[in-house]
């Protein structure tokens, strides 16, 4: 049997039936969740700002835990879940924009918010690890999508 020539697709491709040239090492899952990184990294910004106004606004919100190593203020730890929160927002925000520089800072804010929630995991363990499978994921997203690498 005889084998077809290949047929010549539009200017630049091999016609091999590349749908991808070059791309053949980029795993789809991460390239869909860079997207998919961004929102959650808003949403996370969102509950980061819901979890600091609730925290500054009201002490009783909050589990009062005694004796503990990393023990702050309710009210002060509203202020770092604010700022945060918003800080996560808007690199969630530059994500979905394509903006080089908010990959890599949103690996960055993304680990130190996953260590943040640790810590703070006694005084709202549900929210806390919410937040913490949030980052989880994001930080894998980022780090794995290696369509417009930064290195």
């Amino acid at each position: 049997m005889a084998h077809a020539a290949p047929t010549p697709g539009p200017a630049g491709s091999s016609g091999q039936g590349d749908v991808n040239p070059g791309q053949g090492d980029i795993n789809p899952w991460a390239a869909s969740g860079i997207i998919f990184a961004g929102v959650l990294l808003l949403v996370d910004g969102v509950l980061g700002v819901i979890k600091g106004i609730t925290g500054i606004a009201t002490d009783d919100v909050y589990a009062h835990v005694r004796n503990y190593t990393f023990k702050f203020d309710v009210t002060s730890w509203g202020w770092i879940h604010l700022v945060l929160g918003i800080v996560l927002g808007i690199v969630g925000w530059g994500i979905l924009k394509g903006a080089g520089w908010a990959r890599a800072t949103g690996v960055v804010l993304a680990a130190i918010s996953l260590i943040i929630n640790f810590i703070w995991l006694p005084y709202q363990p549900i929210w806390a690890i919410v937040s913490i499978a949030i980052d989880v994921f994001v930080i894998w997203a980022l780090c794995t999508d290696r369509s417009k690498a930064v290195i």
